[in-house]
């Protein structure tokens, strides 16, 4: 990530989020809160690019998967889910060095289900639009 992008964010209120496993090597992410709602960004590097040069399409599905179940998992106060389906729409093409915005919201939850939807934007433009179930667990298993 460039200093300039890290300083805009951190200029901006938002503040790295400790990651570890598949996440750190996407990373980092960082997190704010506005009027109550969670938000996230992912500044995107050339490490995300695909062989077209923009930003992979994985790594869109995999920051609005993990935005949404991090969203799902402070509204609930549960703390171990598990993606039960993610839903992705690619609208635009992301480019290497777009700073990517996601504020999931909660659509619906019920005793064992949460229903997420968030849009992931690049200057308020949106480029992927992803709908989720996410199941609470028990455990960590």
């Amino acid at each position: 990530m460039t200093n300039k992008a890290a300083a805009r964010l951190k200029s901006d209120g938002w503040s790295i989020l400790e990651t570890t496993g598949f996440m750190h090597l996407i990373g980092p992410l960082w997190e704010r809160k506005v009027d109550g709602h969670h938000e996230f960004a992912l500044a995107t590097e050339d490490k995300h690019h695909n062989r077209r040069g923009m930003v992979q399409g994985g790594v869109m599905m995999t920051f609005a998967d993990r935005t949404c179940g991090m969203t799902a998992r402070y509204v609930s106060g549960k703390e171990f889910m598990a993606t039960v389906q993610l839903d992705t729409h690619f609208v635009e093409a992301g480019q290497i060095g777009d700073i990517l915005i996601s504020r999931p919201r909660v659509v619906r939850s019920t005793r064992s289900l949460i229903f997420m939807s968030t849009e992931v934007t690049v200057d308020g433009r949106c480029i992927v639009m992803a709908n989720g179930v996410f199941k609470i667990l028990k455990g960590p298993a």
